[in-house]
């Protein structure tokens, strides 16, 4: 059954999509991967091989993604079977199982951040954030932080398009910005945060070859687009304007993310000099800067706690932009595959989604090999799969599309020539690699 497009829902107006989707785009995978994933690769190493991949790749694949959901007016599963045919209703159906899967941790991690703004507020935090993070990232507190994510997402989401995603974003993203930019200012006036700066900001070239950093870099610029999992597919789905210019909007979208996880770093890397918190941040893995930081905050007198909540503020409206897109890419594939009201698919597939998440509540280990597996491999592999499809098997319709709004052709054969050889090369080393990676982390689960 498919639902006319004006019971969908659609964006109000371009610069509604442009803010929700920048507000997908932004989110942990900004303020907290993105920062760690420097400081334990190289620093400016990794962010030249990042900038470098999400122009190459990032950008590319992103218009691949608005173009296939404008055409269709579809979410993934129906919208890839329409231009692929029935054995691509499959990759669709695995795209929504991934925003699934993936919104199931990541709504963990938001209840980390939520617990954090509450008890830096309170100025509870006391001394030892290692054994603090120990306490509150998993357990029954956990669980339960975990399951007021997932009811404030699904009490946005069953608002709709534009009186329920597109207000929050309206709403959330100017204020991350300001926080932001108030942050990185108060951050520049530290005392030695300018060995912060120089480790984030002087590339070591040495560094640019090594592949597990080209793989870190590449996972992470898929991660931080929501690219892979069918987000912007949907979004781009809500888009009425044939004549929306697709290649700037992806542009607009991945330079703005970008901006952000570059602040974020700016923020993030003259505390942790400042505080001498290097060793912190590169002993433990997916919850480095739950630990550091809020020791940095603590540290801070007068004014600690106040700075801090500002902080897990900011990290908590960008990861609750980003669990918006990805309920929104579930729900959206419930109601054009079964018919369902908003309503019903926003409850039930969040609810579901609720008690999938309750594992990585309770443990750590099977959440770091989900956020490997699922976050990094799995997306790679998605964007392998949308390359080919729109370079190679729709790639008439795919031109025929972003012509709209897009009229050089010149341009547009390379972006399709990238799509068919340059970018499926590159993911499939990032899959590769990290597919590598999750095989000890599996083991390790199934032994203990």
């Amino acid at each position: 059954m498919t639902v006319p497009a004006t019971s969908r829902g659609a964006w109000k107006s371009s610069a509604g999509f442009i803010i929700a989707a920048v507000g997908s785009a932004v989110g942990l995978g900004n303020l907290w991967r993105f920062s760690y994933t420097a400081s334990t690769g190289g620093g400016a190493a990794f962010v030249v091989l990042y900038l470098v991949l999400v122009l190459a790749v990032g950008i590319p694949v992103l218009t691949a993604e608005l173009t296939v959901g404008r055409a269709t007016g579809l979410s993934p599963i129906r919208a890839l079977e329409r231009i692929g045919g029935r054995g691509w209703r499959i990759v669709g159906a695995m795209f929504v199982l991934l925003g699934f899967l993936i919104f199931s941790y990541y709504s963990v991690i938001m209840g980390w951040t939520a617990r954090m703004v509450w008890d830096s507020a309170r100025g509870t935090i006391p001394a030892d954030t290692g054994a603090y993070f120990t306490a509150i990232s998993t357990g029954k507190a956990a669980v339960l932080w975990h399951a007021a994510g997932m009811m404030l997402t699904i009490w946005i989401v069953l608002g709709g398009i534009r009186q329920g995603i597109e207000r929050a974003a309206t709403i959330l993203m100017p204020i991350l910005f300001a926080l932001l930019v108030g942050l990185a200012t108060w951050a520049a006036t530290l005392h030695g945060g300018g060995a912060g700066y120089s480790f984030y900001l002087k590339p070591d070239f040495r560094a640019l070859l090594n592949l597990d950093l080209i793989a870190s870099a590449a996972a992470q610029a898929f991660f931080s687009l929501s690219l892979g999992m069918g987000a912007m597919i949907t979004y781009a789905s809500y888009i009425q304007s044939k004549e929306l210019n697709l290649p700037k909007q992806a542009g607009i979208i991945a330079l703005s993310d970008t901006a952000v996880a570059f602040v974020g770093g700016l923020v993030v890397f003259p505390i942790i000099f400042h505080f001498g918190l290097q060793e912190s941040i590169g002993s433990s893995a997916i919850g480095a800067l739950f630990i550091a930081l809020p020791k940095a905050f603590h540290s801070l007198v007068p004014g600690g706690a106040l700075i801090g909540t500002i902080f897990f503020i900011a990290l908590y409206i960008a990861a609750l932009t980003s669990a918006i897109s990805l309920l929104e890419v579930v729900v959206a594939g419930i109601i054009d595959a079964w018919g369902w009201s908003r309503e019903q698919a926003a409850l039930i597939a969040g609810g579901a989604i609720l008690l999938v998440g309750i594992p990585s509540a309770l443990s750590l280990d099977w959440m770091g090999f989900l956020d490997k597996f699922l976050g990094e491999a799995m997306l790679a592999v998605g964007g392998v799969l949308i390359a080919i499809l729109t370079g190679w098997i729709w790639s008439e319709g795919a031109d025929a599309e972003v012509a709209h709004g897009f009229p050089y052709p010149a341009l547009r054969r390379a972006w399709l020539w990238l799509l068919r050889i340059f970018i499926p090369v590159v993911l499939a080393v990032v899959a590769y690699t990290t597919f590598k990676q999750v095989v000890p982390l599996a083991r390790a689960l199934v032994g203990g």
